[in-house]
């Protein structure tokens, strides 16, 4: 058994509902006719009323909308979808050396309030170097929230500890390496189109955690662009079958 088999990834059980997420969050715009997810989700043993139910079940959620027999994402999720196209095509600059950083400048906040507040910092690619102080090579392109200039204070710094040493502290990149070589071997072993669909589907939240780092600060063989190319290909075939089943 090499590294990449013996690395645990976390491939989560289809179900009707997942399966009409994924669906949805890689199609530009969010929404397909009810036909199409008929189609869409038959090589993975969902059958007509497990669909139809899970999909009242996703409306009544507030994750779909439904009008004249087409399901569309919610407002609510279309930010999921931009985290996600951003994970997959992240916008990216010529990197000086200079790094973000952010201060949380708000106290008395209550513990719901501080983790939301992380997990914010952290969908923005930021890592924590101590409590309240967060860092990242500024060499992402993304929009600021601007409600977190209530609550946090940002700074260009120039830390003087090299920058392979800083990011290695700040982001467990062998780890993340090993997950994504271990998600590429499942994805080429793959042949059911369900265990295919459960890889990709692992690669998108996968490439999520990824913090997108400039080339020099990665170790060798960096694997998240291969991941990419992946999810990226799958998602044109995927794309491909659909249109030519609604073509029938």
């Amino acid at each position: 058994m090499n590294a990449s088999e013996s690395t645990a990834v976390d491939l989560r059980p289809l179900s009707a509902r997942s399966v009409v997420l994924s669906l949805l969050l890689g199609t530009h715009p969010p929404e397909l006719p009810v036909r199409d997810l008929l189609r869409a989700v038959e090589p993975f043993g969902i059958g007509g009323s497990t669909l139809r139910a899970a999909l009242s079940r996703m409306v009544a959620a507030g994750d779909l909308r439904r009008a004249d027999g087409v399901y569309r994402l919610s407002e609510r999720l279309l930010e999921r979808q931009r985290r996600q196209d951003a994970a997959v095509h992240p916008h990216t600059r010529d990197w000086t050396g200079a790094w973000e950083m952010a201060v949380v400048t708000a106290t008395g906040r209550g513990p719901a309030e501080r983790a939301a507040l992380r997990t914010r910092l952290t969908a923005l690619r930021l890592a924590e170097l101590r409590e309240g102080v967060w860092l990242r090579p500024a060499n992402l392109r993304r929009p600021w929230p601007g409600d977190l200039d209530d609550v946090v204070r940002r700074f260009t710094a120039r830390p003087e500890e090299p920058g392979e040493d800083l990011a290695a502290r700040l982001w467990p990149l062998e780890a993340w390496a090993a997950t994504a070589r271990a998600l590429l071997a499942h994805v080429a072993r793959g042949d059911r189109p369900a265990d295919r669909f459960t890889a990709l589907a692992a690669v998108v939240r996968h490439l999520l955690a990824d913090p997108v780092l400039p080339a020099p600060l990665l170790p060798g063989r960096w694997p998240g662009p291969e991941l990419r190319a992946a999810y990226t290909d799958y998602r044109r075939e995927l794309t491909e079958e659909m249109l030519g089943h609604a073509g029938r």
